[in-house]
């Protein structure tokens, strides 16, 4: 969910060092998720070559899986995603929590509920999920409600094409909590959105190149949106809505599948570095979860508030957890407000 989530329609593959690469190690990531330069990194340290196949969002990631996928050997899930990868016996034991260099991860970043000490995954990364705006069409905009009010007027709006971000919305909107089981408080929310699609030109994660173009007035999307502003800081701003969002957290994971595992574990442990996470952080634009990268990071970054938000905003972000059954409340309601754009 995450951060710079552009899906990529082709494998990215990094070259190794001269010469044939002994060993080659394949991710399976959210589209531009990950700074090229860490993988050369890698390749160049270990001589592991490293392809790289994108993904839009974790549905989409784990049906390619379910499907019979077992090219892959590290995918970087949502952490409730995470705890459904885990459940149906998809993750690979890597007892990462116990390497060296480890110490390095705040602990409350350990979130998956299945996984408490960090046996299996690695915390990667973490980030909200807010609104991208054009500054000539829609003005300084701060809130859901004048995001929404866009579109009343006129203007054309998008948001993500996920029904767990687009509902959470709603959610927030009518005083309710993001993993709601309650139906009448799933269902008023999704009579939010249904309310509000005047506007709504696409549900899409395709979004900022909209924006800056001035096809869209404002798109919902991820704090990754940053490293669009700043290429365009004069066109395009990025704010947390004032009523609250979504926070994200992507984990690193090796698949039960995997067919070099032993590369992947050392991978894990490779990025556990601070150099290589603030390497990682300087293209992304997004949180680390590794305490002493955060010294590394550059302080356009780590000065941003809508990067590293004070703790104020923290407080009115939320995360995802796994519904089990219940997720089909989402996937009933989803179906409504997808038909009734």
């Amino acid at each position: 969910m995450k951060p710079t989530h552009l899906a990529l329609t082709s494998a990215l593959v990094l070259a190794p060092m001269a010469g044939a690469a002994q060993e080659t190690l394949s991710l399976y990531n959210w589209g531009d998720y990950i700074n090229p330069e860490v993988l050369d990194a890698f390749t160049e340290e270990t001589g592991i070559a490293v392809t790289l196949d994108t993904y839009g969002s974790n549905e989409e990631m784990l049906a390619k899986i379910q499907a019979g996928a077992t090219g892959y050997d590290i995918v970087f899930p949502s952490v409730h995603m995470h705890d459904i990868l885990f459940q149906l016996g998809l993750l690979a034991k890597t007892d990462i929590g116990q390497a060296p260099g480890f110490e390095n991860i705040d602990p409350q970043f350990i979130r998956a509920k299945t996984d408490p000490e960090a046996e299996y995954c690695l915390p990667y990364a973490w980030g909200n999920v807010g609104i991208v705006y054009n500054k000539a069409l829609a003005g300084e905009i701060s809130s859901w409600e004048e995001f929404f009010a866009l579109g009343s007027e006129g203007q054309k709006i998008t948001v993500l094409d996920d029904l767990r971000e687009t509902i959470g919305i709603g959610l927030i909107m009518t005083g309710s909590p993001v993993n709601s089981t309650d139906p009448a408080e799933v269902e008023a929310a999704a009579d939010y959105i249904v309310d509000h699609l005047q506007g709504v030109t696409a549900f899409t994660y395709d979004s900022v190149p909209q924006v800056i173009s001035g096809d869209v007035a404002a798109a919902h999307w991820y704090v990754g949106a940053n490293i669009f502003v700043a290429d365009n800081s004069d066109t395009i701003a990025y704010v947390i809505p004032e009523e609250g969002a979504t926070l994200y957290q992507e984990d690193m994971c090796v698949l039960t599948s995997a067919p070099n595992p032993e590369a992947a574990k050392k991978f894990l442990e490779f990025y556990l570095r601070p150099e290589i996470a603030a390497l990682n952080v300087k293209q992304q634009m997004n949180g680390t979860p590794n305490i002493p990268a955060q010294d590394l990071i550059p302080e356009e970054i780590a000065s941003n508030p809508t990067i590293y938000p004070p703790q104020e905003v923290i407080d009115r972000l939320q995360i995802f957890e796994d519904l089990g059954r219940d997720l089909q409340l989402y996937n009933t309601e989803w179906t409504r407000i997808k038909t009734a754009q």
